[in-house]
């Protein structure tokens, strides 16, 4: 996939001019949103299932390395071939070997993020062979010759009349705006190409080391056709995404869903394990597991480490106000929203995501709903701080901070500017009492109005309170010796 993040700010002016995307972001809304908010009331303790959640994902990246040689013990027992690979070209090459030793022409594939990051189907395109992207999402995609903008739903960002029109001008049928019809006759372009392929390549969700078995969760039947009628298969995934056992997977299983869809399970739980047995109509003859790190490696035990968590499940994004309307090809590479935010500059590198980690507001939604409690503010926070230390972000804006900095550590300077700083601004305002722009603040006052300030600081209203207080003069409720003295002679 082609990397685009260096120009975020450019995307993100074209995403906003686009009306059409931006009426499809719209309806796209907080419907995921809304659905896990209706699924999660019928778990018992929800947050004690994240807890659980975050802690295996937690376990098996701190001894990560035994979790995947026990992993490829038990899937090479079982007649998989355990492949490794340190880039993601290293990964397309160790692909592109399998099928030319396979004699494959024609690969039909499931989703996959990974193959997204190493830009998979040009490579195998580019050696004379014939690949479909078999979910629907990614089908229509291929057809666009678009990536995809959302984990878990890469289409969404198109309507239903971008479909018809799409499958028209490639299918040559009569335009309908019919969902159903539209899905019926993507079942009839790809079944052939189902029936026909030589190789099937997909994803892995997750890895199970106590069985060596590859897990596919999927809400189309795509996932199995890939992944059974091919007589080579090849699943393509990241280091992170292995699990000890399956009593694990049934834990994230009630995780992942709800998150993502709002849906209590998926449709299609696939656990590959092994190749065809002798006398079984279905299952692949030869089975491979790629294992890519492209990456991942260099986060595990630094600042960014509680990112390798991540199951994908996209509910980051789903409530995230920043991606709701950018939408993900914004963002530039695989990854979109707050989870893309970290990512992105971690594997690419933060000189070619820089302005990543400051699209969020840090409204910590993107944290509150992750099910396995990722610390997504506080990273983004994280490599803000690795850009200011490393001089990446403009000398303008490093400038100010420093400013900041030293007018925060002496009291006396900070509250003579701020003093003078609020009759400035306040003298700036309009009659509606808001300053509609502000010098080196374009990007802020550009789509909103600021509030002025009254023209008093809080250490200046503090004083006059203070004052005022002094003043008043206390009454006394209790009589004093010498009235209860007169008192009683009365």
């Amino acid at each position: 996939m082609k990397i685009r993040s260096e120009q975020f700010k450019g995307n993100v002016r074209k995403q906003l001019a686009d009306e059409a995307l931006q009426s499809n972001l719209s309806r796209f809304g907080g419907g995921f949103a809304d659905r896990r908010r209706d699924a999660l009331v019928k778990v018992d303790d929800f947050e004690a299932l994240r807890d659980r959640g975050a802690s295996i994902r937690a376990e098996v990246l701190e001894n990560l390395d035994y979790w995947l040689l026990k992993f490829e013990a038990e899937a090479q027992r079982r007649g998989t071939q355990v492949h490794w690979a340190e880039t993601g070209a290293e990964a397309n090459q160790i692909l592109l070997n399998i099928a030319r030793n396979a004699g494959v022409q024609r690969v039909v594939k499931s989703k996959s993020m990974v193959s997204e990051e190493s830009g998979l189907n040009e490579v195998l395109t580019e050696a004379g062979m014939t690949v479909t992207e078999t979910d629907l999402g990614e089908y229509i995609l291929q057809l666009a010759n678009e990536p995809p903008s959302h984990i878990i739903a890469p289409a969404i960002h198109k309507s239903r009349d971008e479909v018809s029109a799409l499958f028209e001008k490639h299918h040559g049928t009569p335009r309908t705006d019919d969902i159903p019809s539209l899905c019926e006759e993507a079942r009839g372009q790809l079944r052939p190409h189902f029936l026909a392929a030589d190789m099937g390549v997909s994803g892995g969700n997750f890895l199970i080391a106590e069985t060596g078995s590859v897990t596919i969760v999927t809400n189309e039947g795509n996932g199995r056709m890939v992944t059974t009628l091919p007589r080579v298969h090849v699943a393509m995934t990241g280091i992170e995404k292995v699990l000890p056992t399956l009593e694990d997977l049934s834990a994230i299983l009630r995780l992942l869903p709800r998150s993502a869809t709002g849906q209590d399970i998926t449709n299609y739980v696939s656990i590959l394990t092994g190749v065809r047995d002798e006398g079984a109509m279905d299952g692949p003859q030869e089975n491979h597991v790629i294992l890519v790190d492209n990456g991942r490696s260099r986060l595990l035990g630094g600042d960014l480490h509680d990112a390798l968590r991540c199951i994908r499940c996209g509910a980051c994004m789903n409530h995230c106000p920043v991606y709701q309307n950018i939408g993900g090809h914004a963002y530039g590479w695989v990854y979109p929203g707050p989870i893309g935010a970290i990512l992105t500059p971690a594997f690419l590198g933060l000189e070619k995501a820089l302005d990543l980690p400051q699209a969020s507001t840090l409204c910590a939604a993107c944290e509150v709903v992750c099910p396995v409690r990722i610390p997504l503010p506080d990273l983004m926070r994280v490599l803000r701080e690795k850009e200011l230390t490393q001089g990446l972000r403009p000398w303008h804006e490093r400038l100010s901070i420093r400013l900041w900095r030293w007018l925060a550590l002496h009291p006396g300077w900070y509250a003579f500017a701020a003093r003078w700083g609020t009759r400035l601004l306040r003298g700036m305002a309009g009659s509606d009492r808001l300053l509609h722009t502000l010098p080196g603040l374009d990007g802020w006052t550009e789509g909103r109005d600021m509030p002025a300030p009254q023209g008093e600081t809080f250490r200046d209203q503090w004083r006059k309170k203070q004052a005022a207080e002094r003043k008043i003069i206390p009454i006394r409720l209790d009589p004093s010796p010498s009235e209860k003295k007169a008192g009683l002679k009365k």
